[in-house]
């Protein structure tokens, strides 16, 4: 009796055995027929320009880290945000919609409400919809709430409205108040009894300001940036209370990067969206003390070496946790480059030979390619090879075709499915491209960038760059003149006519007739 309980245990045993292995192999089987879907991060630079990575061209110091991603994966040479400041751009990547379609979609103070409609299909919207964790880490500059936001509340709506899961950021700019983190709608480290209170148009009783208490600042001020002193730095608008919840600038790489590794090292096991907006090279650039000194060109080429560090370190926390492999990198800029943008800290003086705009013309704001045109890479170890790429994309083009990567139908009319592009398999790109500055439009198309007669001064002198206004329409063959030198519009009055229906017909009903222009 005994011998026949043992066996009829071991036949048991052997039985789930078997089962247990028919399991695994099932499980194994299923996991090779549907691998899991790729995490994707697009890590987004501000004001980083298209000569300012030593793989697109700088000499005076290295971005190794950066370099890396172009060696190893698809270079652009011909990538633009849609737009020539950051708010714009920022719309543009997220909703894979024209900025200029949305009439509010301009630089915004730290108080606007949310520029993103919650009903709006956004990129981490549609990713979250196929089975995505997603995740903003970094600057916002989109808006929060309805316009008249209680800081000391649950700030709502904002990124979690929009198809983030998880979010920590700052509201808007570092050189704007509230200097603070928000995650997931609430300030971090906020002390309920030292309220916060904002205002843009006047300062708060008894409060030091940048004008009047220059005794009182560690950076001074160029232009527009003279209220509110925090870690002696003056910004722009007014803050009170909210001691406890401030950031320490020379921190905030840092504290970004963190966040991001964490982030990584608790989301590995599913697929993943991480928006990784770093704040470097925008004013006030406060590089950590490690990383002074190291550019020679003073604190604006300081934070951007600061900048390839922090890309280098979540590359190997990728690599570490052994994702990498399955994780598409999108990496670029929200616009174009600016050296002086508010503050004293010798961006000028200390440029040496150093091109920031990488022989294009004008800047941030500017019609002209340096305002648009920026470092864009896409790399995926194993997966796309290394190409320099030629091919018309933009930022823009980011929804579209990760959906196709994703296997999603969301789609938008203004968004390319460019994903072979992308991928390096294809170098047919965009047909053409509408670029915006400051609520003003130019056509790119082909070779060829025109931009309508607009009125206004021709320099920005507080920054000093073109903004690309003329009485005269301008038009340039980029193939044969990058600098933008020679306007060609007197000489090729008939592609400036072809060009001027191709414009008017993409801006649609949005477009508003140029009055020194008639289509005829």
């Amino acid at each position: 009796m005994k011998k026949l309980k043992i066996i009829f245990l071991v036949f048991v045993c052997v039985l789930a055995s078997c089962q247990q292995n028919k399991k695994e192999a099932k499980e194994e089987a299923t996991s090779k027929e549907t691998p899991k879907q790729p995490n994707i991060v697009v890590i987004y630079l501000d004001d980083l320009g298209y000569g300012d990575l030593s793989s697109y061209g700088a000499k005076e110091f290295q971005t190794p880290n950066i370099d890396k991603l172009a060696s190893d994966g698809v270079k652009f040479t011909n990538g633009y945000a849609s737009s020539a400041t950051c708010t714009p751009s920022r719309y543009a990547l997220l909703t894979g919609v024209y900025p200029w379609r949305n009439k509010n979609a301009k630089i915004l103070p730290g108080t606007a409400p949310l520029l993103i409609g919650t009903d709006q299909l956004t990129l981490p919207k549609m990713l979250k919809a196929k089975g995505y964790q997603t995740a903003v880490i970094g600057k916002w500059h989109l808006g929060l709430g309805t316009g008249h936001v209680n800081w000391n509340k649950e700030i709502t709506p904002g990124p979690n409205q929009v198809g983030f899961d998880e979010s920590y950021i700052l509201a808007a700019t570092q050189d704007r108040v509230p200097t603070v983190y928000i995650e997931n709608g609430h300030v971090a480290n906020l002390d309920p009894n030292d309220p916060i209170e904002i205002n843009y148009k006047e300062n708060f009783p008894g409060q030091p300001n940048g004008k009047d208490n220059p005794e009182l600042l560690t950076m001074t001020w160029h232009h527009g940036h003279n209220s509110s002193i925090v870690n002696g730095i003056p910004r722009i608008g007014y803050m009170k209370g909210g001691e406890s919840a401030k950031w320490t600038d020379t921190d905030m790489a840092d504290n970004f990067l963190k966040r991001t590794q964490e982030y990584v090292k608790t989301h590995k096991d599913k697929p993943f969206f991480l928006y990784y907006a770093m704040q470097q090279p925008h004013v006030p650039r406060t590089p950590h003390p490690r990383f002074v000194g190291t550019s020679g060109l003073g604190p604006r080429g300081d934070v951007i070496v600061e900048a390839d560090w922090c890309v280098g370190e979540f590359i190997k926390t990728l690599e570490e946790e052994g994702i990498l492999d399955n994780t598409l990198i999108i990496f670029s800029s929200d616009n174009g480059p600016v050296l002086n943008d508010g503050y004293n800290d010798d961006a000028v003086e200390k440029i040496k030979t150093h091109d920031q705009n990488g022989g294009l013309r004008g800047g941030k704001y500017s019609l002209y390619e340096a305002g648009t045109r920026v470092p864009f890479i896409t790399y995926w170890k194993g997966k796309i090879q290394p190409k320099v790429s030629d091919a018309l994309v933009c930022q823009m083009d980011v929804l579209a075709s990760v959906a196709d990567l994703v296997d999603s139908k969301a789609n938008t009319a203004d968004s390319k499915a460019l994903l072979d592009v992308l991928m390096g398999k294809s170098d047919k790109g965009r047909d053409n491209l509408v670029i915006e500055a400051t609520s003003r439009t130019a056509l790119r198309s082909g070779d060829w960038l025109y931009i309508p007669a607009y009125e206004g001064p021709a320099v920005n002198h507080e920054v000093e760059i073109e903004l690309g206004n003329s009485d005269e329409e301008q038009l340039f063959n980029l193939k044969e003149d990058l600098a933008q030198q020679h306007n060609l519009a007197k000489e090729h009055p008939e592609k400036v006519k072809e060009l001027l229906k191709e414009f008017v017909a993409l801006r649609g009903d949005d477009f508003k007739k140029i009055e020194q222009l008639e289509l005829k």
